[in-house]
């Protein structure tokens, strides 16, 4: 393993919290900062939200100033760490909704022990017990030891134990039984439930020639478990002791138990799986699960996995993999049949020829070979009676073409890859199901560099985890991608980058010709194999430009109900095309989605991308009428079959699919569909008002009045272009705010539509403030609230008398501003606009503070908080938490305004909105008494 020195910082939770600065230990201070930090190092390089530490480090009564006291030793912890180590080796990082420490996995001790116990896995015992033993040295003690509260270590401690059990056992194989007496009945001892260290102690005992004593340690052990849990040891430890009782030979000592038994006279012992692929990178998971399966097998059953995923995954080499290093455990032979269910030029082989072949590899002479497939299934099974194999059935299609080729009982394994589930396995032979997904970034690089034979990530290291992304991670494509760098060493990885780069040619470069193989190739394989009506919905998931596929998506496109939608989906990820990463949402893998795009007709798509913007235009104008009351002119509402039933399910719909929308704008604006493009772009502005979605939205709003102008619609440049005002107003992101007010204002006189005027008067008036002149602002805000009050728009009214008080509010006319957003409040309220409600009120509420009416303002405030109190209000909610604040504190009591403005904190930074800055400066100048 490497070196990676002394240098910087390094951080110890296996014993008393530790942090060393070249090697030197640093001194942490108080409890309540050893407690932040043990947390921090725990999940290092991930959040952890503020609420679990205030309720990890006060476990009962935390403090009304819990967070301030968090802010505290966050910053103490800083300047420790960068006095420590200014070169920043480990950083501690604010990412609402909490805080992260930012720091190299190998400089936490946990995090080394994990990697030592992982490395030790399939090697000869001497290595695997020197690098278990390395690991198991660097606990110091009992996990932070002295770190107050209850910090959770339940995997650490289950680590170590895994550690101790993995190390005795590679030194049981290298014979050291009797030194290990001694520990096993300590390690029993402590404990007791532990059937693996039980297991240890009988062989231990057993080795060492106490067989009495084996024979006890059972006993002992089935007496505890039988009494006090109700149960029998595990069918493992079962047949130890059946071997201890009989003196079976392979109990003997550690080389017999590895040996292959010798064939009998006339039988055959197989030895049919195909040499193992060299540089076999990752998995560890994978082979662990398939060990514990193995180990834990039922001496007088067939254990059956089911290795299962997309084309190119690497689901054989897993299975040959495993099987090899594996092999000593199945003395009786190794079986091995390709069915070809997804070979691009071969028909999958039936059963009758898989039996064929296996009763020839144990011996059976052709001319005894039955030609009926009831005698051969017979005869397979007779032979393999009492005989423990391993039985690899590579590229099943069919479970039916499986079950024949099921060995009897006697603890054989039969290991199944399928580019499907074969789901049916588990229901009727009890089958255990293993899917597999793409390598990590670290495992792709790893990968690439074996297959080109040298460490081209050393000399391209950013060129090549780009290479990585562009394979998807998927091993077929990062082995065709490494070859091609090996049959060409002129090229750069930069230079395959390149070519992969271009979406419509990376799947004929990820194809070596010659060979036959390629992704495409793969996946054309299972696109063939689909019904028509599956095959229409794989092409429907390619059209949808976003990350993820929902069933009301491939329901528009396909024109069918949402229940049929969510069926096809649900085959598709059956046979491995989709991937559900929560319930209704389906994930495409990117060379997968760039093959559905290639099998789709141009023709085809533009009428399908047609149909799913009618869809979400629909879906779209449904859930911003239930956020807020619209009044821009825009129905859309006629059919979707979206139907959230409130506010928040509303906003929750958004959340989940604004990158799809944003997407769908991009795709929209390429194809040429502008008039739904900036339709579409207005309907989301409610949206990003309430959530605060700023950034993402910008380039979303250039397209839409881009595409406005297209086409010339001025009524939609204008409605995009007050959308776009909205959205940087409520964000504080204004981009050339005036300008822009001014030309909106000219289109709607142009346009002469009075919905439209008073829309675009409020916000020249909002723009004019923001530049310092209030006082003109002031005509324009009262000429709004005139032409909606005439035109009878009381939803345009209550925005345009609001801003008017807030303007007034900026000169300090109190009395008149107060009046206003009386006026706008009740019409919110009369409207159903629950949002801007809550807004008004707390508006009023500090109008309220301004003209003295200390207790009106309270009284205003809190319910203000507690009308936007829920989850789908929060920027209400925050902004009402600020307003109580400052009036508490006008009260004198700053306690409880402490409280309250450390919560709008919290929301306001949570949503990244700019008035976190102002909450900020006033919770500090309230703290420090300034």
């Amino acid at each position: 393993m490497a070196d990676r020195g002394r240098s910087g910082l390094e951080f110890g939770v296996l014993g008393p919290l530790q942090v060393l600065a070249d090697g030197r230990p640093v001194v942490i201070g108080r409890k309540g900062m050893r407690g932040l930090l043990a947390m921090l190092v725990l999940r290092a390089n991930r959040v952890v939200p503020i609420d679990e530490i205030v309720d990890s480090l006060w476990v009962d009564d935390p403090p009304a100033t819990a967070r301030t006291i968090v802010h505290g030793y966050v910053s103490r912890l800083r300047r420790m760490l960068g006095q420590a180590d200014p070169t920043g080796s480990a950083r501690i990082l604010t990412t609402p909704p909490g805080y992260q420490l930012a720091v190299d996995p190998w400089r936490l001790d946990f995090h080394r022990a994990r990697q030592l116990v992982s490395s030790a896995r399939g090697k000869p015992a001497p290595i695997r017990a020197r690098l278990l033993r390395e690991s198991l040295g660097l606990w110091r003690g009992p996990v932070l030891a002295d770190v107050p509260g209850e910090p959770v270590t339940t995997d650490l401690e289950e680590l170590r134990l895994a550690a101790v059990e993995e190390r005795v056992e590679a030194e049981l194989e290298l014979g050291r039984h009797l030194e290990l007496v001694g520990e096993l009945r300590q390690l029993v001892t402590e404990h007791p439930f532990r059937e693996r260290l039980v297991d240890h102690m009988v062989r231990a005992l057993y080795r060492s020639g106490q067989r009495a004593d084996a024979l006890e340690a059972y006993q002992r052990f089935h007496r505890r478990v039988v009494d006090e849990l109700g149960i029998d040891p595990g069918p493992g430890l079962r047949l130890l002791h059946e071997q201890v009782l009989r003196d079976d030979p392979s109990l003997s000592s550690p080389d017999v138990a590895e040996q292959v038994v010798p064939p009998r006279p006339g039988v055959v012992v197989p030895a049919q799986l195909p040499a193992a692929a060299t540089g076999f990178i990752g998995r560890d998971e994978e082979l662990a699960w398939l060990d514990r399966l193995c180990d834990a097998r039922d001496p007088a059953a067939t254990t059956i996995a089911v290795v299962n995923g997309a084309p190119g995954i690497g689901k054989s080499e897993l299975a040959v993999t495993w099987g090899h290093r594996r092999a000593g455990q199945f003395p009786d032979g190794l079986l091995f049949a390709p069915l070809t269910g997804s070979a691009p030029d071969r028909e999958p082989v039936e059963p009758p020829e898989v039996l064929a072949r296996f009763l020839l590899a144990l011996g059976v002479p052709a001319d005894g070979v039955p030609r009926d497939l009831g005698d051969r299934v017979g005869l397979y099974r007779s032979v393999l009676a009492g005989r423990r194999v391993l039985v690899v059935l590579d590229d099943a299609w069919d479970p039916e073409h499986v079950r024949m080729l099921l060995p009897p009982g006697a603890g054989s394994v039969v290991l199944v890859t399928s580019r499907r589930r074969l789901e049916s396995l588990v229901v009727s032979n009890g089958a255990r199901m293993l899917t597999l997904d793409t390598l990590s970034e670290a495992e792709s690089v790893r990968l690439v560099d074996e297959v080109v034979g040298r460490p081209v990530s050393d000399r391209e290291p950013v060129a090549t985890r780009m290479l990585a992304e562009l394979c998807g991670n998927l091993p077929l494509a990062l082995r065709i991608a490494a070859a091609k760098l090996m049959f060409s060493p002129e090229w750069t990885v930069a230079d395959l980058v390149a070519r992969l780069s271009d979406d419509d040619s990376r799947l004929r470069t990820l194809d070596l010709a010659d060979s036959g193989v390629g992704v495409g190739r793969a996946l054309a394989v299972s696109y063939r194999n689909l019904p028509p009506e599956l095959a229409g919905a794989f092409r429907a998931a390619g059209v949808v430009p976003g990350r993820w596929v929902s069933p009301h998506a491939i329901a528009a496109v396909c024109d069918v109900d949402p229940g049929t939608a969510a069926g096809l989906l649900a085959d598709l990820a059956d046979a491995h095309l989709v991937v559900e990463q929560w319930r209704g949402g389906f994930v495409l893998h990117d060379l997968v989605r760039l093959y559905a795009r290639e099998v789709l007709g141009e023709h085809e798509r533009d009428g399908a991308l047609r149909r799913l913007m009618e869809h979400y235009l629909a879906a779209c104008d449904h859930a911003r009428r239930l956020i807020r009351p619209v009044s821009d002119g825009l129905d859309f509402t006629g059919s979707t079959s979206v139907r959230p039933a409130t506010a928040a399910q509303a906003l929750s719909w958004f959340d989940e699919e604004w990158a799809n929308i944003t997407a769908l704008v991009h795709a929209g604006a390429e194809t040429g569909l502008h008039e739904q493009v900036w339709q579409l772009v207005r309907l989301v502005h409610t949206y990003c008002v309430s959530r605060l979605v700023g950034r993402q939205w910008h380039a979303v709003a250039e397209l839409g009045l881009a595409s406005a102008r297209v086409v010339g619609d001025r009524r939609g440049e204008l409605l995009v272009l007050h959308a776009a005002q909205d959205v940087d107003n409520r964000t504080g992101t204004p981009r050339g705010g005036l300008e822009r007010a001014e030309f909106a204002h000219r289109l709607a006189v142009e346009l002469g539509d009075p919905r439209h005027l008073v829309m675009a008067l409020d916000k020249l008036a909002l723009a004019l403030r923001a530049e310092g002149r209030a006082t003109e602002a002031l005509r324009h805000h009262r000429e709004a609230v005139e032409t909606a009050r005439r035109e009878g728009d009381a939803v345009n009214e209550a925005t345009a008398l609001n801003n008017l008080a807030q303007t007034e509010q900026r000169l300090g006319r109190y009395d008149t501003a107060a009046e206003h957003q009386l006026q706008a409040v009740e019409l919110y309220h009369r409207n159903g606009d629950e949002r801007a409600y809550a807004v008004a009120v707390n508006n009023l509420a500090e109008l309220y503070a301004e003209l003295g009416l200390i207790t009106d303002a309270e009284e205003h405030a809190r319910q203000g908080v507690e009308l936007a109190r829920g989850g789908s209000m929060q920027f209400e909610e925050a902004f009402g938490r600020q307003v109580l604040g400052s009036v508490l504190a006008k009260r004198g009591e700053r306690v409880a305004a402490q409280a309250e403005l450390a919560e709008s904190l919290r929301l306001f930074e949570r949503l990244g909105s700019p008035r976190a800055m102002l909450v900020r400066t006033a919770l500090e100048a309230l703290t420090t008494g300034v």
